[in-house]
């Protein structure tokens, strides 16, 4: 029932709804207060494209979008339903013998690394869609244009010039949803796990954080690309080594080993 409650919220909400208020509205009526993209260059430039082409090519668009909500979400919860079944056979096993719990620890830290990497390039998606809205709605001429003129406005000490408009931008909505969806299982997680693996699950709760404070300052400051670089590139480092040190470690261990 909840995978069936979900895809049908994922369909009429996120494609349905939104693709008839978004584009299919001003489409027709021919303008709208939203900034010009992909789904709207017929209102503008109506020899590229016509409206009625734009209308069929918005309506899958969407379609396609809002089954990968879809899967998304679906995958979201597999995972929490993973953590709570690990969390019940651990519950079960705390009589057994210490090399079984040794061996559902090693299992629940592998899931939490697992969760980690899901949650990080959860919220990237999340970045991805609030900055190109946010960009959107600003007069940059491209996208890292924009992200470049506004570090630099802080190293050399200027001001960011660029404007923004005050454009409806319901990506922020549907980018908020996937971010804090995405972050539930980890916290989930790091809850019922915290004081089994409190290191490991310190570094990455420390990066889960710092990159979803990084999406929530998205254009609400001059210099948010600089935070949000920072939150990035420790995020992707975070996808090949979610311990923090852990390929550093097993060097040691096996120069150790051959020594």
């Amino acid at each position: 029932y909840t995978y069936w409650a979900v895809f049908l919220i994922c369909v009429l909400f996120a494609g349905l709804f939104q693709w008839i208020g978004v584009c299919l509205i001003p489409l027709i009526n021919g303008g709208g207060n939203y900034a010009v993209d992909w789904g709207k260059l017929a209102i503008v430039r109506p020899e590229v494209i016509s409206a009625p082409m734009t209308i069929v090519f918005t309506g899958l668009a969407y379609l396609y979008m809002c089954l990968c909500f879809y899967l998304l979400f679906a995958g979201l919860i597999l995972l929490h339903t993973i953590l709570h079944d690990l969390w019940k056979v651990e519950e079960g096993s705390k009589m057994r013998l210490e090399e079984y719990r040794r061996a559902g620890g090693e299992i629940g830290l592998r899931v939490m690394r697992g969760i980690f990497r899901c949650t990080v390039l959860g919220v990237l998606v999340a970045i991805c869609m609030k900055a190109q809205s946010a960009y959107l709605a600003s007069n940059g001429e491209d996208i890292l244009t924009w992200l470049a003129n506004d570090m630099s406005s802080v190293l050399n000490g200027q001001r960011n010039d660029s404007n923004s408009f005050s454009y409806r931008m319901p990506t922020h909505y549907s980018s908020l949803l996937v971010a804090i969806s995405s972050c539930v299982g980890f916290l989930y997680g790091s809850i019922r796990f915290g004081k089994r693996f409190h290191a490991p699950l310190w570094k990455m709760s420390a990066v889960v954080a710092l990159l979803f404070a990084s999406y929530l300052l998205i254009d609400a400051f001059d210099g948010f690309s600089i935070l949000l670089g920072t939150g990035t590139l420790l995020a992707t480092y975070g996808l090949f080594d979610p311990e923090f040190g852990r390929w550093r470690a097993n060097e040691l261990g096996s120069n150790q080993s051959v020594s």
